[in-house]
C-alpha cells in the first residue's frame, strides 16, 4: 500500500516508543481491574450473597472448586493478555509511520474499553457486596 501524498509523516519511532510505554501502563491497569480487583470483589460478593448468585457460570464453577483454581485461571488470563498485547505492539512497530496514528486510535479505544469494562465489573461486584443486588 503506498502512502497518500497529503498525509503527514505520522508517528515516528521516538514518539512510538513513548506511546508503547504508555499503552503498557494502560494494559497493566486493565489487567489489574479485570483480574485482581475482580477476584477480590467476586470473593466478597460470594461471601455476601452466596456462590449461586455469581452470574458467570465458569467463575461459579471455579468458586465451588477451590480458590487456587480461580487464582490460576486469572493468572493464565494475565499471561494470555500480556502475550497478546505484545503481539499488538509488534504489529504497531511494523506498521508504516503514516498509518500508525490510525492503528494507535484503535489500540487506544480498545484499551479504554478494557479499563471501562474493568471499572464496570468492579462497580457491579461492589453493588452486590454493599446492596446485595447486581447492577445488571
Amino acid at each position: 500500500m503506498s502512502r497518500p501524498e497529503a498525509v503527514d509523516e505520522g508517528i515516528g519511532d521516538a514518539e512510538l516508543a513513548d506511546r508503547i510505554d504508555e499503552y503498557w501502563e494502560w494494559v497493566a491497569v486493565a489487567l489489574f481491574l479485570l483480574t485482581t480487583v475482580d477476584v477480590l470483589t467476586t470473593l466478597g460478593a460470594a461471601a455476601t450473597v452466596g456462590v449461586d448468585r455469581e452470574a458467570n457460570p465458569f467463575v461459579r464453577w471455579l468458586l465451588r472448586r477451590s480458590l487456587p483454581a480461580l487464582v490460576a485461571v486469572n493468572l493464565l488470563a494475565v499471561v494470555a493478555g500480556t502475550v497478546g498485547f505484545r503481539g499488538v505492539v509488534a504489529t504497531l512497530r511494523r506498521t508504516p509511520p503514516w498509518l500508525r496514528p490510525y492503528y494507535a486510535v484503535v489500540i487506544e479505544a480498545w484499551l479504554g474499553l478494557l479499563v471501562a469494562a474493568g471499572l464496570a465489573v468492579f462497580a457491579n461486584n461492589l453493588a452486590v457486596i454493599v446492596f446485595g443486588e447486581s447492577l445488571l
